[in-house]
């Protein structure tokens, strides 16, 4: 069985994100199945509002095509996705919007996207940790070809959540993250024997 390969990030930039902490935990459970994880940090792609006057004039920027290799170099995401405004972050949208782009017109449609695996994680600080934005998450996600895994894990007043090691307070919330990343690394196993 090859070892799954699978990309985690989190659809936040600030250095001190909850998003950021919360993905690092999903990644040690889907390690702890046999996956091999790659951590980005949406921080160091930085990429321009999609613009479609701009991708026509210049074609994709260097970040949003580094950013769309790594999807297209692992079979799974994981995703820990902040809730701003109970929607999907801007800066995880935009992301999303600019790696779907085609970066020659004979590529394959939603190429990174495709027959791909994914998990998704929320925290805030706010008391449903996170869920409304997930469910645009979802969408989005199911709508260009990926297979998001139902079960999902939203953690509430994460501000208060963590311990200084990093881990959940909470051992119960802390394996239930845990397991999101393990069920999409054995899902992945599954699919590719």
């Amino acid at each position: 069985m090859p070892t799954p390969k699978i990309c985690a990030f989190a659809g936040s930039t600030r250095q001190d994100s909850l998003n950021k902490k919360l993905i690092k935990i999903v990644g040690q459970g889907a390690k702890a199945a046999g996956a091999q994880v790659t951590y980005v940090d949406l921080r160091d792609l930085p990429m321009p509002l999609y613009d479609g006057d701009l991708e026509k004039a210049q074609g994709l920027p260097d970040n949003a095509k580094k950013f769309k290799q790594l999807l297209i170099a692992h079979q799974g995401f994981l995703i820990s996705a902040p809730e701003y405004n109970s929607g999907i972050s801007g800066v995880l949208k935009n992301a999303i919007d600019w790696a779907s782009r085609k970066e020659t017109p004979d590529e394959p449609d939603g190429q990174c996207f495709k027959n791909k695996v994914a998990g998704l994680t929320s925290a805030s600080p706010g008391g449903l940790g996170g869920l409304r934005g997930l469910v645009q998450v979802r969408a989005i996600l199911e709508n260009i070809g990926v297979l998001v895994i139902p079960t999902q894990m939203a953690v509430p007043k994460a501000h208060e959540a963590f311990g200084p090691d990093g881990n959940l307070k909470d051992t119960k919330q802390q394996k239930a993250v845990e397991n999101v990343g393990a069920l999409v690394a054995q899902l992945l196993v599954k699919l590719n024997p």
